[in-house]
């Protein structure tokens, strides 16, 4: 099938340059006029927090969902400080989308000192939260030219600035490129390829954000896994095309279209195989993270895995196009002379190094990787605070004050909510407030608030400790087994909520279900592989290796941001806990691009084994034939992700940093030591199957019936 699909592709290459065309202009087209709007926020249903949600939202429906903690400072005095005030809180009332607006000289709390007072302002966000957080923030401006601070606590006013990481990775790509063909037509097919999926793809994503919930970093998310596999993908083949047209003609001797065709052909039946099974296993990646149980994870899995998919048919179709147009100019406008030389590459001469102490660089590898995945052990996962934010910000200047003046649980409350609509209950949550106050971790207990329909009352619970801190999660989960249990055994049915409860039950969803995730995730893969490769062994090392891989980026992210290790190179301000959300997104998205890396060079060495070189010589000559591009794709892989590291926020860094460091270390210790190593050492046994398991296994054919390799003692290598 795909050898016809090439062929189709390459004689009627004008033909697939403008479907092409017209696909990216009809799903761009389409998106704008259909695609639908990106959630703010996920719900946890069936949680303990999400009930509170719904009960409060039910019986004060009209507050809005937009809100931040203002908190003002002056050294004179709040009260001395009141005209200035009252003049910001009107223009602050008059912004349009402005619900309500709470003043620090009536209401709120203020410090012991009279100079650090609080004071609320809630807005639609429906009205256009960014406007209306912009409006207030001018608003702010003048308010501090006249002496007084103020700043605000929510995630509305969060300052960050996200990296140009698209951009970036273009860079990086084509300079990388460049190196690794020496051609700058040779450099720009991937590069179209990649772009023109992206495209695609992100429109894709807008698509399906009107059909279910789909979070507001996807479109980000699925352009960076778009450009790696993309790139990725567009590499294998035209290195493979390169490879068949230059092995079909005499040096020097234009080639002619028969030729330029066949070599085509081959690289898709071969190459274009292994991109389409190391596609489906990106897909299983992603579309895992629907077993997470979290519904505004759907749109994230949907929208990346199409990314991928139209990466994909990409390869498959566009760049066989692309590849019929530019034929044997494949190597136009060089910027290098290409030197060719018969013999062995540097990488022929790593490979049999390591098969000649195996043992050693197998146990070498493996200690650096548990070394490195050691400290995820002691993973702490919790939503981080807005304390870690960047000193200097308004979120962060206002947690630091509100710490210091009332505490730093004041800055994350958790909130009682309960049906007291009968006399019964009505009393039983009056007593609820000398009860929870009983409770070893709470700082103070507000009073009783009704709703106005008196059918609900609520009740604000500040803890002692920060919301991110263990010790908050503990009371937590020992309010809700201790005094409001009992309270249910008396009849009444309160619910705890609030961002810090709910980010509790997040981690705690995302902890329960990341095993089965992962688990479910494995045993797919497992599955495919060993119907690709007819073995039980490699498929079972490529999963543990691409654990260890991964296990190793978990570790260095406990170390960097939960323990603070050098966390001041990449501007990370003390420890704290793990994002509940890395491990998985991090597993996700690693473990799809290691099985590229893995697909891609098994696949090499396979087609070696099936044409009759022993396993030895197979290692040596398909890790020769595929490292400089799982090297080159692996070094823009490196250069993307990393650039989240320069980001502003604290989760954009974790992300950046654990991606970079996974690939990194996949394309180098994993890729280049242990699957070499491993496979000398068990030899012949790579490719058992037993004979039940080769009657039931499909037979997916990943090798094609490319032309065999030519002896490697007379093959054209490639010198740079």
């Amino acid at each position: 099938m795909l050898r016809r699909l090439a062929s189709l592709s390459v004689r009627h290459r004008r033909l697939v340059l403008v479907a092409w065309v017209l696909a990216l202009v009809g799903t761009m087209a389409a998106a704008g006029a259909w695609g639908g709007d990106a959630a703010t926020s996920g719900r946890l249903e069936g949680t303990d927090s999400d009930a509170a949600y719904q009960l409060y939202t039910e019986h004060f429906p009209d507050d809005p969902d937009g809100s931040a903690l203002m908190v003002f400072e002056d050294s004179r005095g709040i009260d001395a400080a009141g005209p200035a005030i009252e003049d910001f809180l009107a223009e602050v009332r008059s912004i349009p989308g402005v619900f309500a607006v709470t003043s620090p000289l009536t209401d709120g709390q203020r410090s012991a000192d009279g100079t650090v007072a609080t004071a609320e302002v809630n807005f639609d966000v429906d009205a256009g939260a960014d406007t209306v957080v912009a409006e207030i923030a001018d608003a702010a401006d003048g308010l501090r030219a006249t002496g007084t601070e103020v700043d605000f606590s929510s995630f509305w006013f969060q300052e960050f600035v996200m990296p140009a990481s698209e951009g970036f990775g273009l860079l990086a790509a084509v300079v990388i490129l460049l190196i690794a063909f020496g051609s700058v037509v040779a450099m720009g097919l991937p590069l179209v390829t990649a772009v023109v999926g992206i495209a695609v793809g992100l429109a894709l994503v807008e698509l399906w954000s009107a059909v279910v919930t789909t979070p507001g970093f996807t479109e980000q998310v699925a352009s960076m896994v778009g450009i790696g596999v993309g790139i990725d993908y567009a590499l294998f083949i035209v290195t493979r095309y390169r490879e068949s047209l230059r092995r079909r003609t005499a040096p020097l001797v234009r080639p002619d279209r028969v030729a330029v065709h066949d070599a085509i052909v081959e690289s898709i039946d071969t190459a274009g195989r292994a991109v389409v099974f190391a596609g489906v296993t990106v897909m299983i990646s992603l579309l895992g993270m629907f077993l997470m149980g979290l519904d505004f994870l759907h749109g994230l899995a949907l929208g990346t895995s199409s990314a991928v998919a139209v990466a994909v048919l990409a390869a498959i179709t566009l760049l066989p196009a692309m590849l019929g147009v530019v034929g044997h100019r494949l190597d136009a406008l060089s910027i290098h002379r290409r030197a060719h030389r018969t013999g062995e590459s540097s990488w022929h001469r790593w490979s049999r190094l390591v098969q000649r102490h195996p043992a050693g660089f197998a146990v070498g590898g493996l200690v650096v990787l548990l070394a490195l995945g050691a400290p995820t052990l002691a993973m702490r996962q919790a939503s981080a605070d807005l304390g870690n934010d960047s000193v200097g910000t308004t979120t962060r200047t206002a947690y630091d004050r509100i710490a210091t003046a009332f505490g730093p649980g004041e800055n994350g409350p958790v909130i009682v909510v309960a049906r007291t609509s009968v006399p019964a209950t009505a009393d039983a949550f009056a007593r609820l407030p000398e009860r929870i106050a009983e409770v070893d971790g709470v700082a103070r207990v507000g009073e009783p608030v009704a709703s106005p329909d008196g059918a609900i009352s609520i009740l604000q619970v500040v803890p002692t400790t920060g919301p991110q801190d263990e010790a908050t999660a503990e009371l937590v989960h020992r309010l809700r087994d201790g005094v409001l249990a009992d309270a249910r055994a008396e009849g009444l049915m309160p619910h705890l909520g609030g961002q810090t409860a709910g980010d509790v039950d997040f981690a705690d969803r995302m902890s329960s279900r990341l095993p089965v995730f992962i688990g479910a995730v494995l045993a797919l893969s497992f599955l495919l592989l060993m119907a690709v490769f007819r073995s039980v062994l490699v498929p079972l090392k490529a999963v543990v290796l691409n654990l260890l891989s991964i296990g190793a980026a978990y570790g260095v992210l406990v170390m960097v941001f939960q323990w603070g290790w050098l966390g001041g190179l990449i501007g990370i301000d003390g420890g704290a806990p793990i994002e509940p959300w890395a491990p998985m997104m991090l597993f996700a998205i690693v473990f799809g691009l290691s099985m590229d890396y893995e697909v891609f060079l098994l696949s090499s060495v396979k087609e070696r084994v099936d044409h009759g070189m022993s396993n030895s010589t197979a290692v040596v000559e398909g890790l020769a034939s595929t490292a400089r591009v799982i090297t080159a794709a692996a070094a823009i892989m490196v250069c993307v992700f990393g650039t989240f590291v320069l980001g502003d926020l604290r989760a954009i860094k974790l992300i950046g940093l654990g991606l970079a460091v996974a690939v990194f270390v996949d394309a180098t210790i994993v890729r280049m030591v242990l699957v070499p190593a491993t496979m000398e050492l068990l030899g012949e046994r790579n490719w058992w199957l037993p004979r039940p398991l080769q009657r039931v296994l499909p037979r997916l054919d990943v090798e094609g019936r490319g032309t065999a390799p030519s002896d490697p003692a007379r093959e054209l290598v490639e010198v740079r």
